[in-house]
């Protein structure tokens, strides 16, 4: 990276924020803007300090990381939102994706990982980026990478539409093909993928490079 980055740190916890500046302060490319405690700081440093990334913790008090985020792109739509968690519940990274954040991290990932995939990110190295996300996000609860060998070209071409928002309605159209006959094939992804709903479907779509 030929500039700088400027990261935030927003999370509620101090132990996760010290231990996220001690990974980045070494690291050429990198250095700490500032620290958020809650949501609503992070908006307001935002404003102040002008970060180029957000490390945004998703469940913190005040003002969640997802609101936050939400507000900040809404704002800066420059900005790149990496949310953190603890949680490897697929729900989770989806609710991140929809609500502006370009990236998930556990905060259990291995630190070289984790700066394998900001570098990549910030570089905009999208391929990159998505081949160490496809391998970070194999940790994530959900299917198995098999069941992806099922599925024919449309419902691969199905699941793409459902990664990007798209409901059964919006989908049949751009497909031309009739609204019945998506939900057909939803319901077979859900069957073959053994989930339960689409947000399911759409982090089984990010987590295996499908989307």
């Amino acid at each position: 990276m030929n500039n700088v980055c400027r990261v935030l740190i927003a999370d509620d916890h101090p132990h996760a924020r010290e231990a996220i500046r001690s990974m980045l302060e070494g690291v050429a490319g990198f250095s700490i803007a500032g620290e958020a405690r809650n949501g609503l700081e992070a908006v307001g440093l935002c404003r102040e300090l002008l970060p180029n990334v957000v490390l945004m913790d998703i469940g913190m008090p005040v003002m969640g990381g997802l609101e936050a985020t939400k507000r900040i792109k809404d704002e800066f739509p420059a900005v790149k939102v990496i949310m953190l968690s603890v949680s490897d519940d697929v729900a989770d990274l989806f609710s991140a994706v929809q609500f502006g954040a370009q990236g998930y991290l556990l905060k259990s990932m291995d630190p070289d990982d984790w700066l394998e995939y900001l570098s990549a990110l910030i570089a905009g190295k999208d391929d990159a980026a998505r081949g160490i996300a496809g391998k970070l996000f194999g940790q994530f609860k959900g299917a198995e990478p098999s069941a992806a060998a099922s599925l024919t070209p449309r419902e691969k071409e199905i699941l793409q539409l459902i990664t990007q928002g798209l409901t059964n309605r919006e989908i049949a159209n751009q497909l031309s093909i009739a609204e019945n006959t998506v939900k057909n094939h939803v319901k077979n992804l859900l069957e073959k993928l053994e989930l339960d709903n689409r947000v399911q479907l759409a982090g089984y779509a990010v987590r295996h490079q499908l989307s």
